[in-house]
């Protein structure tokens, strides 16, 4: 499930998009720029549920609907937070996020990511203050070098990757994913692309 960030639309966004449809995941954009309250993000996992179920859909029989990522980019990203509180979510990578959204009432693990450099969504003030407080569940934070607020803007920039593995791990049980993000082998954590990387309790103990 994916939110726009303010004044942006899916199209903004159509290399990363692609880019997770090719791993096998079925994209749902909000079409909207005002995805913050998380509800556009989520008809998107009702419609797709429907049309599961529904002869003649070219998505029908096709669609898990036990395993469903929320991402999103700045209000987006807040938007993505405030969809991960919905039981059909299991995990939530918010991109940069807005103030939306309540991290005490997500349920599954989250990837929260930073730019260095960002000085519309200041990592100190606006992302890393949310890791912090998210201690019962996984939580990775992820601070890209020198990234601005733009950074994810047509194909994801460096942080393609790193959500690819994410969701690959947690939606598709992938242990090559897993050994990107976690453990002794953590890929990110030699990556020179990220300034800063973070793990809390729940997220160390899960293994490499």
């Amino acid at each position: 499930l994916w939110g726009n960030g303010t004044f942006a639309w899916p199209a903004i966004y159509d290399g990363l998009l692609r880019h997770w449809a090719s791993h096998g995941f079925i994209v749902t954009a909000a079409n909207t720029s005002w995805a913050g309250s998380g509800r556009e993000m989520l008809a998107g996992a009702t419609w797709l549920a429907g049309e599961n179920g529904r002869p003649g859909s070219v998505y029908h029989g096709k669609v898990d609907t036990s395993r469903i990522g929320a991402t999103g980019h700045s209000q987006g990203g807040g938007g993505a937070i405030a969809a991960g509180a919905d039981p059909r979510v299991d995990t939530t990578v918010p991109i940069q996020p807005g103030p939306q959204g309540i991290m005490a009432a997500l349920h599954g693990p989250v990837l929260l990511l930073a730019g260095e450099d960002d000085d519309i969504v200041q990592p100190w003030l606006l992302v890393l203050p949310r890791y912090l407080v998210a201690d019962h569940v996984p939580a990775v934070y992820a601070e890209a070098r020198d990234a601005n607020h733009f950074e994810p803007v047509i194909d994801g920039g460096v942080f393609r990757g790193i959500t690819t593995a994410w969701f690959r791990y947690w939606l598709m049980d992938d242990p090559q994913a897993r050994d990107e993000l976690f453990g002794p082998t953590c890929g990110i954590c030699q990556d020179r692309d990220w300034s800063d990387v973070r793990h809390n309790a729940k997220a160390r103990a899960i293994a490499g």
